[in-house]
């Protein structure tokens, strides 16, 4: 037996029980016991693998530590002081006060979600935001699923069935998380006919692909990417008659969802108005909502996806249609201004400077107010650059990521960014309150 061997062997026999180093850590029994497991068997690592075990003082600081965390949600609030509004990896849109208060109202305790006070029988669920959905959106019919990837292979599984469909090559889009348009439309049943070239499809193109097989026509919005120079694409509306005088249906995918004009985004009410069978588009994204995918359309076409059997698969539940119907209404009643996301996309110079000064004055010597750019983010207005006033900070000898570390440690986390080896807090994504949570959290870090 070599000499690391008999060592490791002592080492390990030193090790305390589980249930010694979890009253040690103290704390709720059955989270100590977990963490006593977990940081033994890393310890357990540590000496097999020749780099010692840790110190008793070390292994129960670290068990303590461990359970501590358990105590804790794993979803949990955090502060976004990135300047992408919408983060995919923070949860996207912010709800509405609106909507945050009817999800704790219906969550609380029992709901109509599918019973009808009126007649006193059985209801659908859909009938709480379809009314909203049509209205806004100037549709004839509307339904909302679990996101927009279902969305579109819910109506590309009602419309096309296992048809071919026409796509723009220029269209093939990964939407994140390596989900791409290919793969959808395979998982729908119908089958991929590539049309065109990267920058530039007529509407010749689609025509001559038009055969037997074919059943409907896709057009996806480039909603993450953008191509400029040498481009060409058919008008919404030209390929709407081209599809229909083929008799196929027109499915058209909008990505971002946007019910109000935000930069250049192509508007829901727009593309219904062109004469497509269904618009699918996200709810997350600058409609401002919870995650949902939102199909409007021709009452025949929604009446197809709504009986087809994935419906069930990919239907809401009732927080997510009590979140929507309460930011659909937003929208309706109080405009851009209602929804969180727009208000921090459209936040002015002057009200950014403000609370960009105030974290500045609460961290002290070490921060600075300073200018950079944030984004839309969720994959939308890929082109737009949110530029304004930052608060800049100087980890000194911590170090910006040993900074941003312990910042995302804090009681209430707060997610920043590196820029030129400084720690930037940006006040578009923060409200007031975020503020000065953000403005604490690196106080005490620093100290």
């Amino acid at each position: 037996m070599s000499g690391l061997e008999r060592g490791g062997g002592e080492e390990l026999r030193r090790l305390p029980s589980v249930e010694r180093l979890a009253r040690r850590a103290g704390g709720p029994h059955h989270l100590a016991v977990a963490a006593a497991r977990a940081e033994i068997e890393r310890a357990r690592s540590s000496v097999l693998s020749g780099r010692g075990a840790p110190e008793q003082e070390e292994l129960t600081a670290a068990t303590a530590l461990r359970a501590a965390r358990l105590a804790h949600p794993s979803l949990r609030r955090v502060v976004n002081a990135t300047g992408i509004v919408l983060h995919t990896n923070l949860g996207r849109a912010p709800l509405p006060r609106s909507a945050v208060d009817q999800l704790v109202a219906v969550a609380a305790g029992y709901s109509n979600l599918e019973y009808d006070l009126e007649a006193g029988g059985r209801g659908g669920r859909g009938a709480h935001i379809e009314g909203l959905l049509t209205g806004l959106g100037g549709a004839q019919a509307a339904i909302a699923v679990n996101n927009n990837a279902a969305a579109v292979m819910l109506a590309l599984a009602a419309l096309a069935g296992d048809g071919e469909v026409v796509v723009s090559r220029g269209e093939l889009v990964e939407i994140g998380g390596s989900f791409r348009v290919p793969d959808i439309l395979a998982q729908s049943g119908a089958t991929l006919v590539e049309v065109g070239t990267t920058n530039r499809t007529r509407l010749a193109d689609y025509e001559m692909a038009i055969g037997p097989a074919t059943t409907a026509i896709l057009r996806v919005h480039q909603s993450n990417f953008s191509i400029v120079g040498f481009t060409e694409a058919p008008a919404p509306a030209d390929l709407t008659k081209l599809a229909h005088r083929h008799r196929l249906a027109m499915i058209d995918d909008l990505g971002s969802g946007a019910l109000e004009e935000v930069q250049d985004e192509p508007i829901v009410r727009a593309a219904v108005a062109s004469g497509a069978d269904v618009v699918c588009c996200s709810g997350d994204k600058l409609l401002g909502g919870p995650q949902a995918g939102l199909l409007f359309g021709r009452a025949d076409a929604i009446e197809l996806c709504r009986r087809h059997p994935l419906a069930r698969a990919v239907r809401l539940d009732k927080l997510q249609i009590a979140a929507l119907e309460a930011t659909l209404r937003a929208h309706r009643d109080g405009g851009r201004e209602a929804i969180p996301a727009l208000a921090m996309i459209d936040a002015g110079e002057s009200e950014l400077a403000a609370r960009a000064d105030r974290i500045a004055a609460a961290i002290g010597a070490a921060a600075a107010v300073g200018r950079e750019s944030g984004a839309p983010g969720g994959g939308s207005l890929a082109d737009v650059s949110l530029e304004g006033p930052v608060c800049e900070v100087d980890p000194g000898g911590l170090g910006a990521d040993a900074l941003l570390a312990r910042l995302r440690g804090a009681e209430v986390p707060v997610v920043a960014r590196i820029v030129r080896h400084r720690v930037v807090l940006d006040p578009r994504t923060m409200d007031d309150e975020e503020a000065v949570i953000a403005a604490t959290a690196v106080r005490d870090a620093l100290a």
